[in-house]
């Protein structure tokens, strides 16, 4: 089966956070406190994919007041910190917006994101992921996590499921 044809069906995009959603980089300040890059075309990708029917949701091995406050700002209902087991959060979010697997995609860039990938219907590395995971995903991104990766993900399902120049005709008229 084609990528196109795996994106036809995806009601749901997982997305990872370091390294997909942030260029992977940890920041910290003097006294400690982490902030984190995100990308501005990412964000309005997620948006547009929500504004077609799509659900975003992310996991996240780690805790991060900066990811707390980029959820909120996107408005995205379903993100998970912490998770070392992503598997679990996966198997919530299945069951919470009754999907099945074929209709997940998910995107990340390290091994601890392979047990999901596995799972999903459509599996997604960003360029800067780790071989491993580019060798087990459907598809590998031309953008870097944090560099664009995201809308490029949001872009190649809206397109494959044909509502992507609906979805920017709104900007043209």
């Amino acid at each position: 089966m084609s990528t196109t044809e795996l994106a036809q069906n995806i009601k749901l995009v997982i997305f990872d956070v370091d390294g997909v959603l942030t260029d992977g980089g940890l920041y910290f300040t003097e006294d400690g406190t982490e902030f984190k890059r995100f990308n501005a075309l990412d964000g309005h990708g997620i948006k547009m994919l929500k504004q077609n029917g799509i659900e975003p949701a992310v996991i996240s091995a780690r805790n991060s007041k900066s990811v707390n406050y980029r959820m909120k700002n996107l408005n995205i209902k379903h993100f998970y910190q912490g998770q070392s087991d992503k598997v679990v959060a996966f198997n919530d979010l299945l069951k919470k917006l009754n999907l099945k697997t074929d209709e997940v995609a998910y995107v990340g860039d390290d091994v601890i994101d392979l047990p999901v990938m596995a799972k999903v219907g459509f599996s997604i590395a960003v360029a800067n992921a780790h071989d491993t995971v580019k060798q087990h995903a459907d598809l590998t991104t031309e953008k870097s996590g944090g560099h664009g990766a995201v809308r490029e993900v949001c872009d190649f399902i809206l397109k494959a499921q044909g509502k992507f120049d609906e979805a920017i005709k709104v900007y043209l008229d």
